[in-house]
């Protein structure tokens, strides 16, 4: 089967679907001029990650400095980006009706951008556009934290009852978010497509979301630049860009419906 008629197939699969799930990775970001904090260059390869625990978050505030100043660049960088090709593909298949959910491990927010409803989105990883206290679990703007911190503060507390305040992301040693985790796990379970985009599959629990989708009868499609650990038991797999390979299938989705 050549390339046109494999993102054809998944077209009719989107199309032919009642419960179509998108799961999308780094992948996604990168497009958008994110850098993957895992591959060469990205932020890991200049900060040890080790330092940046939750554990040693909550242990010193030395570390709680050193945080907010990794988290002051990663935010800049995240704010000034523009949704892609992928991220507008996606949230046109929610508009015509043709998502179930969209879960996603990045932390950006472009889906928002892009015009997806936070009903529809799954954030397994958190995001960067909130902090949350530690003890109240009082939220904040993003916004109104960064200011805080470029007026002087080093390491912000919670307004209301001292608590320490922390990006709304799940940093390395944290737990899950519970009832996300568990809503995502759920959607997969019940898809009758499964999508994964973007993503290597490779950190977990997510990693397990393909292997639940297929595992309860899912069709599962995988769409990636590289080899994924789960295209051995994908029904599809489609190498290629996520932007130009979604914009594509959403011209092939709007002539079969039409």
């Amino acid at each position: 089967m050549g390339k046109e008629e494999v993102l054809k197939q998944i077209a009719e699969k989107i199309l032919g679907s009642r419960r179509t799930v998108v799961f999308v990775g780094a992948g996604l970001s990168t497009e958008s001029g994110i850098p993957d904090f895992r591959s060469p260059g990205g932020i890991w390869t200049r900060f040890d990650p080790e330092e940046f625990t939750y554990q040693n978050f909550l242990a010193s505030e030395r570390a709680r400095e050193k945080y907010w100043q990794l988290g002051r660049e990663i935010y800049a960088l995240i704010k000034s980006a523009l949704p892609n090709a992928a991220h507008l593909a996606i949230a046109e298949m929610e508009k015509m009706g043709l998502l179930d959910c969209l879960i996603t491990q990045n932390i950006d927010g472009l889906h928002f951008k892009a015009g997806n409803s936070p009903e529809r989105v799954i954030e397994i990883h958190g995001t960067v556009m909130y902090v949350l206290c530690l003890t109240c679990a009082k939220r904040y703007e993003r916004d109104e934290i960064e200011a805080r911190l470029a007026a002087g503060e080093k390491v912000p507390r919670c307004n209301d009852c001292g608590g320490l305040l922390k990006p709304a992301t799940v940093a390395f040693g944290q737990p899950m978010p519970e009832r996300e985790t568990a809503e995502a796990f759920r959607r997969a379970a019940a898809a009758e497509l499964f999508i994964c985009i973007g993503s290597s599959l490779v950190v977990h629990p997510a990693a397990q979301l393909p292997v639940v989708a297929k595992d309860n009868g899912a069709f599962l499609a995988i769409i990636n630049r590289d080899a994924t650990t789960c295209d051995a038991i994908a029904d599809i797999v489609y190498r290629g860009l996520a932007g130009p390979t979604m914009e594509k299938i959403m011209e092939h989705v709007r002539e079969m419906r039409s």
